[in-house]
Formats: C-alpha cells, structure tokens, sequence
C-alpha cells in the first residue's frame, strides 16, 4: 500500500483534500455557525473528534430542547443555528419545535445522526429508516447524501434554502462513517436571500391605499423577522391607518403604545370580519390572510372592503381567499411603497382603548393573572425580550403587558408547547446583556422544563415566570366552543401537585413562590435584577 492510499484509510488529508469533517467544520466558520446545539448520541460521536477551539457546544437535556434553543438564538442572530440530534428516535423528540420553527420561519441547518452505511442494508440498532423522509412535511428540504465525499455539498445547499424566505428549517442525515471520508473543500458563496416585487405591483398597491377613504393595516410576524419595522410605523404614519396584529402572530410588528395601533385580531373568520367593518381596503403585511381557530361561515372581509397583501412566503400568497398578493421582501416592499405613495390627508383614527388597570387584589385572594401582567409590565424595562408560552394567559397578556419594540417579544407561531422555555434560553443566548423573560404556563413548563438546567449551565439572566393555574387552562376556555358548560369538567386537564420552586432547584436554579401581590412584587424584583437564571413561581386564579 504506498503512502497516499494509506494516508486515505486512516482519514488523513491528502494534498487538495480534507475529511468530511473538517471540510464541514470550515464552511460552517464560514457561514457564521460555530455555536452546535446538540443531544449526543453514539451515531453522533464521530463528528466531535478534534472539536474546534472556536466552537462552541450547547447541550440540551431533551432534542426539543435542542431545537427550541436553537430557534431563539436563530431569530435573534438572523442567522441560521446549527443543530445536531441523533438519529430516528432524537428526531422524533424534536419534530414538536421541528414543526414550530417550520412554522416560526426560523432558519435551522439540522443534521442527524445514521448507522454506518455498510450495516444500513440490515437494518441495524438505531438507525433511521428513509431518514430524509422523518421530518417531512416540516422542513424546507432533507435528505441523506449518496456519498460520504457529497455532505459538505449538502450542508452548504442546505443553509442556502434554510436562509432564503421564507426562512425554514432543513435536515441532512448524515452516517457515522462519512465524518472519515476524504472530500474536496466547499468554499462558502454569496447568494441573494432578497426578494423585491414588481414596480407595476408595487405602485398598484400604492394606489388602492391612496384611494382608501378608511385603510386598515394587519401586521404580522415576518415584518419584525425582516427588521421592517421602522418602515411599517412610516407608512402606517403616512396614511393614518389603523393598525391590527394578524391573529396568533409569533413576533410583535408595532408598537402597542402607538396612536395607531388598535388592538389584536381573533383566530375566528366572524369576529375579523366585526373587527374591520370600518374599512374599505385591509393592508396584510408579513401575515396570512388570515389564520383562523376555529371553523367559521360567510365571508373572509366585509362586503365592499378590498385586500392587499405583501408576503415573502408564495404558501401565503396562493392560499389568499381574495385579493392582490404581492411577493417581495417585507422591509424592501415597504420601502418601495413609501417612495410612490401619496394618500390625501386623513383625520387620524380614534385611539385604541385599553382596559383599565387592575385593582391591588385583596390578601386572602388568589392573584389575578391580569394583575400579576400589569405588574410585569410595571417592572421590567421597555427594553426586556418576553417570550411567551402561556395559552390561557395571551388574551389578557395583549391588555395588560404592551410590547414596545423590535424584537423584545417572541412565541410560537404554531401552537405547539415545550417552546417557550428553551427559545428564551436561545434567546438571551443571542441578545447578550438584555434581560430575557419567560412568561410560561405551569402546563406549558412541563413540556421542556429541562431548559432551565442548560440556561443554569450557561450562567444566563433569564427570569421565568411561572404562571400557575393548576390545570391547562385554554382547554377549559376552548372546551366551551365545543359546547362544553363553563363549570363542567374537562377531562385530564387538572394539574395538582407541581413544584416549580423544586424542579427549579434540582438544576442548579433558584426558584421564589409567591401567592400574594407583595410575595410576588419582590419576588419579581429579585429575578429582574438577577445576573443569572431565577425562577418565581406564582399562583393565580
């Protein structure tokens, strides 16, 4: 054997060539991903050998774990995050926040463990069967490469799809023996990621806002992902229109103290229709036209009242009940609509009245969590990031905790629970010095309570909120649509016995309980100020 093919054996770099695993170590540094969100398991290990100095490892005690984490930091990076998860039973752990950043829009380069290829014809221990087919429908792209020397390829075209819009995430399998294999280097390539409409669409759009006499914006989740929103405020400015949020929208797209704003749309085709009667054109921007709930009848918009709609997502365009989609790039179609349009002067819409505040509650009572929000918002600077995975709780948060500012707000677009707690992770993670709240149901926690180990692990200023109603509270709220009675039973939603303040304490976090309003104003105060992750668990009615 002469001293090349030697060298190929043992996975040693020929001239012109590398392994499998320090070409995809370099074109990840290249893509900016050298933080690995991960759940090892022993299809994985090949691909740590020799771990770069300048990456780090984030461990996740549970994949979904992994993949909320993941998800936070993505979106607060504006940057793919790489994942690694074992293979067909890690994956199917993670698929729940798979399906929410599919949903999200969050850019995820995921790999999966595989058995070597030389025992996948046995179907051994551990391996996946049609391991690109696993998470489908909910990744942008997946597959498992022909040939070891083709995964760097495959890792490169699978950033380049996770970052274009709309943003997703992908999946490549990847078998334990292809990190040896000698392959050629993949160098890194600057591809477009914007999209921008057609003038002739773009200036028609323009002038059925300007002729509107009563236009209505509905704002949603992809304007804050394009950072538009200093150009959403100017234009909504330019033509005094109501704004709304698009129902079940994951990110916050304008300020709720603005004069403009007006309040959030319900998931129920009916009460949308009630909620914009006033207005003859209904601007969608980075949102779906609409998302419902529930099932509802008749139309989609009051009669006489025209849609317009600019979305980078062509799902969301095609999927339209009526009107004019325009597919562009949100921040850049905003900016081409503010350079043609010219509205008529327009008296400027009654303010948004927001409900009063809420009474100090008595002592002997349980706290309500309208007054446990109002508190929140009393003392946490307008600055701080909430994530949010209280069900229950998001009506009477959109009353009684505002949100101010880009990207200080975040939940999951698709429902899914056990995000919540390991996105605010991913999230201080990615916003280093701003305080991070976690506002979590009791219920919600229990779904990826782990997350609070790795926050601990990284010594990070999250403060979790745990609001503890003892049951799954939207359920019981959702049952009566159902035709449920408001006092009768909802069977397996009952929640006794939870201990926070203990879970807390078996990862290495503090945890405060609070049952009155002074318990919990210092409790509060404390985790606000902590320099490191604590946890206040609160009762309320």
């Amino acid at each position: 054997m002469d001293q090349r093919s030697q060298s190929e054996v043992v996975g040693g770099s020929t001239e012109g060539t590398l392994s499998v695993r320090d070409a995809v170590y370099k074109l990840l540094r290249e893509f900016g991903m050298t933080t690995v969100f991960g759940n090892p398991g022993s299809t994985e290990l090949p691909l740590f050998m020799n771990f770069p100095e300048d990456f780090r490892y984030v461990l996740g005690l549970q994949e979904c774990v992994v993949v909320g984490m993941a998800d936070g930091y993505a979106q607060t990076t504006h940057n793919a995050a790489f994942v690694n998860l074992h293979s067909a039973a890690g994956v199917g752990h993670a698929m729940g926040n798979i399906f929410t950043a599919y949903r999200n829009q969050t850019p995820l380069v995921i790999t999966a463990g595989q058995q070597a290829r030389s025992i996948l014809p046995f179907d051994p221990f551990l391996g996946s069967t049609q391991a690109a087919e696993l998470p489908r429908p909910y990744v942008k792209w997946s597959v498992e490469p022909a040939r070891a020397e083709d995964v760097p390829l495959a890792i490169a075209r699978a950033y380049y799809i996770a970052m274009m819009p709309p943003r997703g995430p992908v999946l490549v399998s990847i078998p334990s023996d292809d990190w040896e294999a000698q392959t050629s280097p993949v160098d890194a390539r600057i591809v477009s990621r914007n999209l921008r409409a057609d003038p002739d669409l773009i200036a028609q759009v323009a002038r059925t806002l300007d002729g509107a006499k009563a236009p209505a914006f509905v704002v949603g989740a992809a304007v804050d992902r394009d950072r538009a929103w200093s150009e959403v405020v100017r234009l909504a400015e330019l033509h005094n229109a109501r704004v709304y949020v698009a129902p079940m929208s994951g990110r916050c797209s304008f300020p709720e103290d603005h004069r403009l704003w007006n309040g959030f749309l319900p998931p129920m085709r009916e009460r949308i229709v009630d909620r914009l009667a006033a207005h003859d054109v209904v601007f969608a921007i980075g949102a779906p036209a609409f998302t419902y709930h529930v099932e509802g009848r008749g139309p989609h918009l009051p009669s006489g009242t025209e849609l317009v709609q600019l979305t980078d997502d062509v799902q969301v365009a095609a999927r339209a009940p009526l009107g004019t989609s325009v597919i562009s790039s949100i921040r850049l179609g905003l900016q081409d609509l503010l350079e043609v349009s010219a509205p008529p002067a327009r008296e400027a819409p009654p303010s948004y009245q927001r409900p009063p505040r809420v009474p100090e509650p008595h002592p002997d009572s349980r706290l309500p969590v309208s007054w446990v929000l109002q508190t929140l918002n009393d003392l946490r600077t307008r600055d701080s990031i909430v994530v949010e995975e209280a069900p229950s709780a998001r009506p009477v948060m959109h009353g009684h905790l505002p949100i101010f500012e880009s990207e200080t707000f975040y939940t999951m677009c698709s429902g899914g629970l056990g995000y919540g707690l390991p996105a605010a992770v991913g999230v201080a993670m990615g916003k280093p010095g701003t305080k991070v709240i976690a506002l979590i149901g009791d219920g919600s926690a229990m779904y990826a309570i782990q997350a609070i180990w790795s926050a601990a692990q990284l010594g990070l200023p999250v403060a979790v909120v745990i609001l503890k109603n003892r049951r799954y509270g939207a359920l019981h709220e959702f049952a009566q649509i159902f035709g449920y009675r408001p006092d009768e039973p909802v069977p397996g939603t009952d929640l006794p016995d939870l201990d926070f303040v203990k879970l807390a304490a078996a990862q290495g976090v503090q945890g405060l309980h609070a049952e009155t309003a002074e318990q919990f104003r210092q409790a509060l105060s404390q985790a606000l100020e902590a320099d490191r992750p604590m946890l206040v668990e609160v009762e309320i009615a």
